[in-house]
């Protein structure tokens, strides 16, 4: 089993992608109920056509088994700098033991860094968090956020 990390593009890796967001929106979403998973693929190609989405993949052989996708630009508050922000990142179950997530994120930053990325932000789940992971490759705990269903 060999596990190969790599970015790609939406129009190589959209079908592969959606049998795992499935799988992602079943194990972590909230109010399910009432909000259904329905990507705007659209929007996402968009966004990636304008140099905003950056999609990391890990397979093995071949088969993809987790995506750490990002949101890119200038941050509103500091021009100087350029701020990544994950959007989804998800690993199968199955490969969360060992280094595996550990080392899509790490050929994640290597990439983003070399874009010229200077802050990386990684949102978690309360209800599903992976902090060790995180604080173990040098993230520090900035911010906590709320939500509230309206309608």
């Amino acid at each position: 089993m060999s596990i190969t990390y790599q970015q790609e593009f939406l129009d190589t890796v959209e079908k592969d992608i959606k049998p795992l967001i499935e799988e992602h929106w079943e194990e972590i979403a909230l109010n399910k109920s009432v909000i259904k998973l329905n990507p705007d693929w659209e929007a996402y190609h968009s966004l990636e056509d304008n140099g905003i989405l950056k999609v990391f993949t890990a397979r093995s052989d071949k088969e993809l088994i987790g995506y750490f996708v990002v949101l890119i630009r200038n941050h509103i508050h500091y021009k100087d700098h350029i701020f990544a922000a994950n959007d989804v990142l998800f690993l199968k179950q199955e490969y969360r033991k060992g280094l595996t997530g550990a080392k899509l994120m790490k050929f994640a930053e290597k990439c983003l860094k070399e874009d010229g990325v200077s802050v990386l932000v990684v949102n978690t789940k309360r209800h599903k968090p992976f902090d060790g992971l995180l604080e173990w490759l040098g993230y520090s705990h900035v911010e906590n956020v709320y939500s509230k269903y309206l309608r």
